[in-house]
């Protein structure tokens, strides 16, 4: 695999000279749950970050293309890219709002109704909110207004 993981370097570097955007690093970490993380550092993020991340998730699916095109492997390759850490931290901004609408919610015993947001934003909330005792969590609506909802326990 370690080989693997300098072709997809060398590949990711490839792809991202090829957009005329200066790259000031670009790392390929070890697999985690067969997804292989790439952080990438550039001076105008937004570029590829896109509206709410949505140009992150186009250029991470084209990669996710092109190395699967390029790299001839069994299992198939799946990427998180991550862009100055935007990911990150949206996650970590996610998790917070999970836990302060929860909270809120067993305050105020009444349900509390987050923004729409993706898939994968839903599950950071639900995953966040799983341990918990006083409060549930519902997705409702059809995408791409779908959102959570945070009841509290009674």
């Amino acid at each position: 695999m370690q080989s693997d993981i300098e072709k997809i370097k060398e590949i990711a570097k490839e792809f991202f000279e090829k957009t005329g955007l200066a790259v000031e690093a670009l790392e390929v970490k070890a697999p985690k749950d067969f997804i292989v993380p790439i952080n990438l550092k550039i001076e105008e993020p937004q570029i590829l970050i896109g509206e709410q991340g949505q140009t992150l998730t186009e250029v991470q699916r084209l990669l996710g293309l092109v190395l699967k095109k390029k790299i001839n492997t069994a299992e198939p390759i799946h990427i998180n890219l991550d862009i100055n850490s935007y990911k990150e931290k949206k996650n970590e901004y996610l998790k917070e709002m999970a836990r302060s609408a929860a909270d809120e919610a067993v305050l105020t015993k009444a349900e509390r109704a987050l923004p729409p947001m993706s898939a994968y934003e839903r599950r950071i909330i639900h995953t966040e909110l799983a341990s918990r005792s006083d409060v549930t969590t519902e997705s409702i609506g059809e995408e791409p207004e779908r959102k959570i909802v945070i009841k509290p326990v009674v």
